[in-house]
């Protein structure tokens, strides 16, 4: 796994936080910096996408198209002026922080989270004071309850993974450019720290990768849900050039979850993945790292920089945790495990 070398400076904060005036003046403390607005994102999906998709969301930040073009727009700004790029947007889900940072992370950017923490009374306040364009088509009610509605969502967030995650500065009583000092300072010193979530470069071919099954005393499998992408996965990741597949897999089980396995694990699927454009595909193998007891079971690592939760869970609860392929591989697994005899697939189903 591999970090970022070029730097981005995430300034979070709910509605009425201040993320934005703040941002402004922060170009002047920092050095080669650039300011890049997301919202610019969210102003286009209206041109890109039909009426009827964009019906189906309520905030454009649950658009996989929004998230996937901030990454692409923040890594091309970077490629283009280099430097630093501040960031002021909202980010109140774990799942999408993860999916951004880890997608920036891929293409060796690293990320400084600072999260802007006002007090209730003066967001609040802030937000029954701020100017509303008389144009906007949701209207200035609309607009300011909107705005009110997200402060629940950020009073959990910042009860849970939030603080935890980035630098918090109290700016209550700060102006912009105070604040903006305060960021420039945590940049500079390093408490601002970079974050720790990590990913692999993005693939520009077929790759393959190697995942294990492990069970618990009940029959259960595994599964994780990574911090770098989106969805339930089995622990594993890409075979690196020269690698032998089952020992990738043995690697990243013990990178992933701290389990370190002795035995060479036995294949149970070679599955190929066509490319499906963005994705190259690639072949996919499964194997079985065998049953765990109880407490190794116990003993994983977690939540650490590369997994955000894990849980034991029947071929049933799989089923709705998996996507398609991903559980079709793990129902063939289980058969050929059950069979003593490896299977060949190709997307998801034997040949």
């Amino acid at each position: 796994m591999r970090r970022g070398g070029t730097v981005i400076v995430w300034v979070n904060g709910t509605f009425g936080a201040g993320k934005t005036t703040t941002a402004r003046e922060l170009l002047d403390l920092i050095p080669d910096s650039t300011l890049f607005d997301p919202e610019v994102i969210g102003g286009a999906m209206a041109h890109l996408l039909p009426p009827k998709r964009l019906a189906e969301v309520s905030d454009f930040q649950d658009l996989p198209i929004w998230r996937r073009l901030v990454v692409d727009t923040a890594a091309a700004l970077l490629a283009d002026v280099g430097g630093v790029l501040v960031v002021p947007m909202t980010l109140l889900r774990q799942e999408y922080r993860d999916e951004i940072f880890g997608g920036l992370a891929a293409r060796r950017i690293s990320v400084r989270h600072v999260l802007l923490a006002p007090a209730e009374t003066i967001l609040r306040a802030r937000i029954a004071e701020r100017e509303i364009p008389p144009d906007l088509p949701e209207g200035e009610i609309r607009v300011r309850q909107w705005c009110y509605e997200h402060i629940e969502p950020y009073r959990t967030a910042l009860a849970g993974w939030l603080a935890a995650d980035a630098h918090l500065i109290d700016n209550s009583a700060l102006t912009p450019y105070d604040t903006a000092v305060r960021i420039a300072d945590a940049v500079r010193t390093g408490d601002a720290a970079v974050s720790d979530i990590v990913q692999t470069p993005e693939p520009t071919g077929e790759t393959v990768a190697a995942g294990v099954l492990l069970f618990d005393a009940e029959g259960r499998v595994l599964l994780v849900d990574p911090t770098y992408k989106a969805g339930w996965e089995f622990p594993g990741g890409v075979v690196e050039p020269g690698e032998a597949p089952a020992r990738a897999g043995l690697r990243e089980v013990a990178e992933e979850t701290g389990l370190r396995l002795t035995d060479v694990p036995r294949l149970l699927v070679l599955d190929w993945e066509p490319p499906s454009p963005p994705a190259y595909g690639g072949l996919r193998l499964l194997f079985d790292g065998g049953r765990l007891d109880a407490t190794r079971a116990t003993d994983l690592l977690l939540p650490g920089p590369e997994l955000r939760d894990c849980r034991f869970v029947t071929e049933e609860e799989a089923h709705h945790l998996l996507p398609p392929v991903r559980y079709e591989r793990l129902r063939w697994a289980l058969r050929a495990r059950e069979r003593g005899a490896a299977i060949y697939l190709e997307s998801g189903t034997p040949v």
